[in-house]
């Protein structure tokens, strides 16, 4: 039972039998205790934040170093990974034990200290380097390098230099450089979170989003995109990380979309698309919705408000896409015998959504988001017992705290980078004079700061974890759009949007890439075809900046007016972008449909703009109303499948 057990925590790895056996108990023990301090922090809280964040990075580095070492071949490497899992052990238990003593020092550093904290920057440098890339190595790089002598920089932008013992007081033996926000945000939000979303996903939620979305799409034609539309955005929201939506729903929807007729290129595009929704769809948001909670200082129900209409346009857009793809290129519907309906799926598995009802619930009530996923987790758990199907045994709550980790392990790698930079930034001042950069070369145009800010957003995203990569542009770019007077909600979630864009765009677009491999299509076809399905998350940030409405900043009147402004505006751009609405459009139908899309979500502003806008709004439907019309009612080919 035991080496069953820990060939399914370690499958395919070449260790020694005696090794494999000691590295898996280790590796579920540490795991296992990491995701109990979590959850014993969110019920009572009672650890101060120092002790909890080190403690939790402690366990979460050393399991990320053994899930390294595993997967090395020659045995002296790997000891060496073993030696790093042993450094990154120490660091929480150092800080629990000396505690009092650091503070009646002053967090002034000694020897000890100075060595501890030199060999947690290696671990967190190793962290980096394995789990997201050499940027973040050259970021913390950079940032350490320019602490540690600023002096030789000319100009404003250099200062006095700080020695390794003022950069271990300030990094790590303080709330702001290590264990400052960021890795509160994990030790509080993202584990629990993920936790939360691997055992449900145990339960089989996954396979019933799947159904559902399945039952409620199957019989229109296109159905199979529609229901990947659903079925992922559901899922992603859950798993935090769009790349794991793919390859868990793609694995069934990509095939059926193919078998319906959906090109391959198409099919991977729709499911990678789809799962970048789920990051920004509440109430969860792939756990950024906390984060975003955190480092604004706004409530998460009204980040969570706030986030709304966005994501459903952007879900809105996908499905008009996905629908009139259907249409033109005539595809086939789903065989009636393979949907199943929506009655029989709640009734034999609905009881499992419960715990996500209950954690909307809970969060209306009152309860601290950590709160109400731990009571969620104990539902899941009570939930399971009821159907073989959904039954979670100890040995699968086991695997699951290490597959968790094992998920969450770039985006603690991503917070203590961040943490880095957090602490040198606020050390040597330079995160007001990069937002001022910014600013400075923007001048006083609103749109070209905008832009820069986009591209910085963009470049910084490039391959991240969707909340790794928040973090890093809340702290370097979101404060050059809160200067220009940005409200703080609308520059958060632009640098948000335009640091998700990459899983879908080349030249990284890792969402994409791993549809591609699933469906056997061309990557960088695949992530055009993306690009252009999901369109909207390039133009709605420059939607709710220009107009808050959508943001839920305004009066009723202003945020209903500007939201179907929104929705029709998208639906125009959507059917200029595809092409086909009954027929295949002309140049000048699809021009002129791109022409009422940018009127239809003219801003507010002055009486005088605002009429301006209501009339904008006024010719934009007009245009959208009689090119529908022509195209569908005033043409000699009829296609009855518009109906559906």
């Amino acid at each position: 039972m035991l080496n069953s057990f820990v060939s399914r925590l370690l499958p395919d790895v070449d260790l020694f039998p005696l090794e494999r056996i000691i590295v898996g108990l280790v590796l579920t023990i540490v795991a296992v205790c990491g995701a109990a301090l979590v959850i014993y922090s969110a019920y009572f809280g009672s650890l101060t934040a120092l002790l909890l964040r080190s403690l939790f990075f402690s366990l979460m580095a050393g399991t990320g170093m053994l899930l390294l070492a595993v997967n090395r071949r020659n045995f002296i490497v790997r000891a060496i990974f073993y030696v790093l899992a042993i450094v990154a052990l120490l660091p929480g238990p150092y800080l629990y034990e000396n505690y009092i003593s650091i503070i009646r020092m002053g967090a002034i550093a000694r020897e000890n200290d100075v060595l501890l904290f030199v060999g947690t920057i290696i671990v967190t440098l190793v962290l980096a380097r394995f789990y997201l890339g050499w940027t973040m190595i050259f970021l913390a790089g950079i940032a350490l390098s320019y602490a540690m002598f600023g002096y030789m920089i000319p100009g404003e932008y250099g200062h006095a230099g700080y020695s390794l013992d003022r950069l271990t007081s300030n990094l790590f033996l303080r709330t702001e450089g290590l264990f400052s926000m960021p890795m509160g945000v994990a030790a509080e939000y993202i584990l629990l979170f993920s936790l939360l979303g691997g055992l449900l996903l145990r339960s089989g939620l996954g396979q019933v989003f799947v159904d559902i979305a399945h039952a409620l799409t199957g019989r229109v034609q296109g159905g199979p995109g529609l229901t990947a539309v659903v079925s992922s955005t559901m899922f992603s929201s859950i798993n935090g990380s769009a790349v794991a939506g793919v390859v868990t729903t793609g694995t069934f929807t990509i095939p059926l979309m193919k078998r319906t007729g959906y090109r391959p290129k198409v099919a991977a595009a729709i499911e990678a698309a789809a799962s970048s929704a789920g990051q920004i769809m509440p109430p969860v948001m792939g756990a950024a919705a906390f984060l975003m909670a955190e480092m604004t200082q706004v409530s998460y129900m009204t980040i969570a408000a706030a986030a709304a209409i966005p994501a459903l346009l952007y879900v809105f857009a996908l499905l008009v896409s996905v629908r009139l793809e259907a249409g033109k290129f005539n595809l086939e519907r789903s065989n009636a015998d393979d949907i199943p309906s929506i009655g029989s799926v709640l009734l034999k598995r609905g009881y499992m959504l419960t715990p996500l009802i209950a954690l909307v619930g809970f969060l209306m009530y009152g309860f601290t988001p950590a709160k109400a996923a731990v009571l969620c987790i104990a539902a899941t758990l009570l939930l399971s017992p009821w159907s073989p199907k959904t039954r979670i045994s100890i040995l699968d709550v086991l695997e699951v705290c290490v597959v968790t980790v094992r998920n969450v392990m770039p985006i603690i790698a991503a917070v203590a980078i961040a943490g880095i930079l957090i602490g040198v930034l606020t050390l040597t001042g330079l995160a007001l004079q990069i937002s001022s950069m910014i600013l400075q070369l923007g001048g006083d145009s609103m749109f070209l700061v905008l832009i820069l800010t986009m591209i910085a957003s963009f470049i910084l995203g490039l391959g991240m974890p969707t909340s790794a990569s928040y973090l890093l542009l809340a702290i370097l770019v979101a404060p050059a759009l809160e200067g220009f007077g940005l409200p703080i909600i609308a520059a958060h979630m632009f640098i948000f949007y335009y640091g998700l864009l990459s899983a879908i765009t080349p030249p990284v677009a890792v969402a994409a890439y791993a549809g591609a491999s699933i469906a056997g299509s061309s990557p960088n076809e695949t992530a055009c075809e993306a690009i252009r399905l999901g369109f909207v998350m390039v133009i709605v940030p420059f939607m709710f900046v220009y107009a808050p409405e959508l943001l839920l900043i305004g009066t009723p009147a202003e945020i209903i007016i500007a939201t179907s402004g929104a929705f029709t505006s998208v639906f125009a751009l959507g059917t200029a972008f595809t092409g086909w609405v009954g027929r295949t459009l002309s140049i000048t139908e699809r021009s002129s449909l791109v022409l009422a899309g940018i009127f239809l979500i003219a801003p507010f502003g002055s009486l005088q703009t605002d009429l301006a806008s209501l009339g904008a709004k006024a010719l934009g439907l007009a245009i959208v109303s009689f090119i529908i019309w022509k195209a569908v009612y005033n043409n000699d080919t009829r296609i009855s499948s518009v109906s559906s």
